[in-house]
């Protein structure tokens, strides 16, 4: 084993693997919270066991006699649960390309490694049954780690696996059930992190939708049947098209605010909303109303005041984004169309938004409070939202600005403690306010270290129910929490093992 060209291609499997690891499965593709995946993480996490041995073998024992057998067996399992792992990753998911290569170099590197290891495992099989101890220096510290490393993120993808049942989101059809039936409905936005949950809610309920991206390879990402465009030109004078949901628009707490960004996310927003203007101007029927989407940022930075739909605005750069894209939807009125604009909160769900970001870190003990904590965060789950918007399509008493977030909204240093402890993690780290906002500028200290205590006057003054009112047993259903063990059920704030979780 005292071979430099050996150990730099397990050097190479190493970093290559943990790639894969970090930037697809737990960054882009986030298979511990995809239920789709249940058998694909069982797959991962008996593989990295496997891995935890061999590395562990190889930085510090020579297997002779059968142990060098046993050893050969678990390289033979390892390829075995690898063809498995490639066939159930086809069969559930669309790599992206990005991945499909790197498994490619994983498999190459991997057969380098076993062509030079092989004949010396052979040698070691004729000799006395003994586990040698022996150490290569910096080569066995290195394989220690990556023993380390793959040995936690095999239990947690075993673990992931057995939470996996219990993410089930239950009938998307309900959630918009309050509709008239087979209404025709526009969604921009449709291939975001709110419009992929409205559109397969809208399909399950036998809705005709029609979505505008900007991409047409996001068309997979879709419940079908539904139909996708790329230009509202598509749409014919004469279509009957009943009600618009507009969610378009560039994420605003995703990178720097240079001036080129700031442009970017007002004019995407503004843009789709004047094209829907020019849409609605041709038609030959107009449609009874359009859901816009706005965000509680319009408020702007107010501290502690309690906010409803009748609060004056405050200066931010948040404030200008939603006031402009308000504008351009108020234009819409005048040609007859009931206009909402909804002004959301946070958007919890596990499949994507702020929370999906803080899964990973929370999950491995890297949690922590955003500068003082005491900033408000007013927050709406995924699927209240989906029925607030199919609400407020079917309810003709809601028009104007209408705030869309729960009715209690809580302090940061109080959504720490809840999401730790649904996930049963500790978080006791705090990201002191100076170092995001040196980092972040001002979106770090208009996003993160800034709020606004939101209340939905309108919604609730409409008689509108929330399933998911209260931010911890809200993240603890969503994330598929169980009570720690040994803390009595009437201490906690997630379901007992077996009990039903409220399905919406």
């Amino acid at each position: 084993m005292d071979n430099p060209l050996l150990w730099t291609l397990i050097c190479l499997q190493i970093v290559m693997g943990a790639f894969d690891t970090l930037v697809h499965h737990e960054g882009s593709e986030r298979l511990a919270w995809r239920p789709s995946q249940k058998t694909e993480l069982r797959l991962h996490g008996v593989r990295n066991f496997f891995y935890a041995l061999i590395f562990l073998c190889f930085g510090w024992l020579e297997t002779h006699g059968i142990f060098a057998v046993i050893l050969a067996a678990i390289l033979a399992a390892e390829v075995l649960i690898t063809l498995w792992d490639f066939v159930e990753e086809d069969l559930t998911r669309k790599l992206p390309w990005t991945e499909r290569i790197n498994h490619t170099l994983l498999a190459l590197n991997y057969g380098a490694i076993l062509a030079l290891f092989v004949p010396v495992l052979w040698t070691w099989s004729f000799l006395p049954a003994a586990l040698v101890p022996v150490h290569y220096g910096w080569w066995s510290v290195l394989a220690t780690v990556s023993a380390l490393g793959v040995g936690l993120f095999s239990a947690r993808d075993l673990l992931a696996a057995e939470r996996s049942d219990r993410l089930s989101k239950g009938d998307p059809a309900a959630l918009v059930a309050g509709l008239a039936p087979r209404r025709h409905i526009l969604v921009t936005g449709g291939t975001g992190f709110i419009g992929q949950r409205l559109v397969e809610a809208l399909v399950g309920a036998r809705h005709f939708v029609t979505v505008l991206t900007r991409d047409q390879r996001k068309s997979d990402m879709l419940s079908h049947p539904v139909r996708v465009i790329t230009s509202l030109d598509r749409i014919d004078d004469a279509e009957r098209i009943d009600a618009i949901v507009n969610l378009a628009g560039d994420p605003v707490a995703s990178g720097l605010w240079t001036a080129k960004k700031r442009a970017r996310i007002i004019e995407s927003r503004v843009a789709t909303t004047q094209a829907l203007h020019a849409l609605i101007k041709r038609l030959e029927r107009k449609p009874a109303c359009l859901i816009n989407g706005s965000a509680i940022g319009w408020y702007g930075l107010r501290g502690d005041e309690e906010l409803s739909e009748a609060a004056a605005p405050g200066p931010a750069f948040v404030h200008d984004v939603c006031a402009r894209w308000e504008q351009a939807a108020e234009k819409i009125a005048g040609e007859g169309v009931r206009v909402v604009c909804l002004r959301i909160g946070l958007v919890f769900g596990v499949e994507g938004g702020m929370l999906a970001r803080l899964l990973t870190p929370f999950e491995f003990g890297g949690g922590c409070q955003l500068g003082n904590g005491r900033q408000w965060m007013s927050w709406i789950e995924r699927d209240d939202l989906v029925r607030v918007i199919a609400r407020a399509i079917a309810d003709d008493s809601l028009q104007g600005a209408v705030n869309a977030s729960a009715p209690e909204p809580v302090r940061n240093a109080d959504f720490t403690r809840a999401l730790a402890e649904a996930l049963h993690r500790p978080a006791v780290l705090k990201a002191p306010s100076w170092v995001l906002s040196a980092l972040l500028g001002d979106m770090g200290r208009e996003t993160m270290l800034s709020g606004q205590r939101v209340v939905p006057a309108k919604l609730l003054k409409a008689g509108f129910e929330f399933h998911h009112p209260e931010i911890a047993p809200m993240l603890c259903m969503i994330t598929g929490a169980r009570p720690r063990l040994g803390t009595p059920a009437s201490e906690s704030n997630c379901p007992a093992p077996g009990a039903e979780l409220k399905q919406v």
